[in-house]
């Protein structure tokens, strides 16, 4: 008799996985820019963290593995966090190509290596 239970697929598991590990990255991304900007990160309203946290948990799943250890979020600047939340709005808003604003995103926190 099979241990597994029947109600959840592998495909349940997979997406689980894919989301923990997610949510993981960004929070360290998340860690490792709140040390860089220090006192600045105070002046970031809630519904900021929120959207930064959603852009880089974009950015996450958009990039390769290897892309995503090799960007820089612990040398952002508070300038580099509102361009990263204005290109975080043309994502929403669906105003240009998804793929040509998360490059823009990469660039943005690359640019910093």
């Amino acid at each position: 008799m099979s241990m597994q239970r029947p109600d959840i697929t592998d495909e349940d598991i997979g997406m689980r996985t894919f989301q923990l590990r997610k949510a993981r990255a960004v929070e360290r991304a998340m860690d490792r820019l709140r040390h860089a900007l220090k006192t600045e990160w105070g002046k970031l309203e809630n519904r900021e963290v929120e959207e930064l946290e959603w852009i880089l948990g974009e950015l996450w799943a958009y990039a390769a593995r290897d892309d995503w250890e090799h960007l820089h979020f612990g040398r952002l600047t508070m300038h580099d966090v509102r361009v990263i939340l204005g290109l975080g709005r043309e994502l929403r808003k669906h105003t240009r190509n998804a793929v040509d604003i998360l490059n823009d995103v990469a660039v943005v926190v690359r640019d910093k290596g």
